[in-house]
């Protein structure tokens, strides 16, 4: 009999092993030739050491099953423990739009022409412009490429950050330490990243840096190498704070800009470092411009004749 010691550190032990073991007890009923037990992040397995093998080959697969996926029910498991070599991964639906699964398997796609445009120009391009009305999934779709890159071992880090423009930047005049006085103005991205990694997935990147969002006055100085890199809100940003952010790119970087032309919040719109970014770097080989419109808008039918409405009195203007 030999016996192995496995650390389990790709996957939370509940998540692999379930509450009060109910997951364990699948493996044991499926593996009866080896003895394991379970003990936060450690597995020993005990058994002929050919036995030990297959259990540790079907173990990976299953762990690759929840870095997929991003789920692993008792049914999930009971599937995999009994089939070979599953189509697509528990027969879902894998398409040319998936971007990746969230949480709970929910499958987040590039869901009209525009965005499916971002996703290809993302892949061909380290600089991409995203350009388009609110609600037209410019930003969610841009956050769910760099949780799917950093997923993939593409990069290191993912990067988020936004003008705190309603501010002017000088956030000592709001209450609070200093995260409750930016954490407003990032919201809509921790919202998104809680659709797509698990919180307590997602606040352990946080804590160790693997995932870091800060408003845009963070950004001087830094070299972001080995990052996926979002700026949000950028029609809120001067021009040197263009510049600046634009010139944080290092190597095996990739930076997405995203914004609205139409809702600068700037004293003056022609100041803002966005429209000026894509009337000057427009032809450089590298950099891509997705505009998006209204008909990208997937929020409630209203938005999108709201946003049309803003848009002609903007045209008349």
């Amino acid at each position: 009999m030999s016996e192995k010691i496995l650390h389990i550190e790709a996957i939370d032990p509940i998540e692999l092993m379930g509450i009060n073991n109910s997951k364990l007890d699948i493996f044991k009923r499926a593996f009866p030739k080896v003895q394991l037990i379970s003990r936060g992040h450690e597995l020993k397995i005990i058994g002929e050491e050919n036995s030990i093998l297959e259990f540790e080959e079907k173990l990976t697969e299953v762990i690759g099953f929840f870095d997929r996926f991003n789920r692993l029910s008792d049914d999930d498991l009971l599937e995999l423990l009994n089939a070979s070599n599953l189509k697509n991964g528990d027969g879902l639906q894998v398409t040319d739009d998936l971007i990746l699964f969230g949480n709970n398997g929910k499958p987040i796609r590039a869901l009209t022409v525009n965005q499916k445009l971002l996703v290809t120009e993302s892949a061909k391009n380290d600089l991409l412009f995203a350009i388009g009305p609110a609600g037209s999934g410019k930003t969610y779709t841009a956050i769910a490429l760099a949780v799917r890159a950093l997923r993939n071992r593409e990069v290191k880090r993912i990067v988020l950050s936004r003008p705190a423009v309603e501010a002017g930047e000088r956030l000592g005049f709001l209450p609070g330490d200093m995260k409750e006085k930016i954490d407003p103005y990032l919201q809509p991205l921790y919202d998104a990243l809680h659709d797509m990694i698990p919180a307590k997935k997602l606040e352990t990147y946080i804590e160790e840096g693997i995932v870091q969002i800060a408003p845009l006055a963070f950004m001087r100085g830094r070299t972001l190498d080995n990052a996926f890199v979002i700026l949000d809100e950028a029609q809120n940003t001067t021009l040197l704070q263009m510049k600046m952010f634009l010139t944080r790119m290092g190597t095996y970087s990739k930076f997405i800009v995203t914004g609205d032309v139409t809702q600068v919040d700037l004293p003056k719109p022609q100041d803002s470092g966005l429209i000026h970014a894509l009337r000057i770097l427009d032809k450089i080989e590298g950099i891509s411009i997705v505009e998006l419109n209204e008909t990208d808008i997937v929020r409630h039918k209203l938005v999108k004749e709201i946003v049309k409405a803003y848009a002609q009195q903007y045209n008349q203007q």
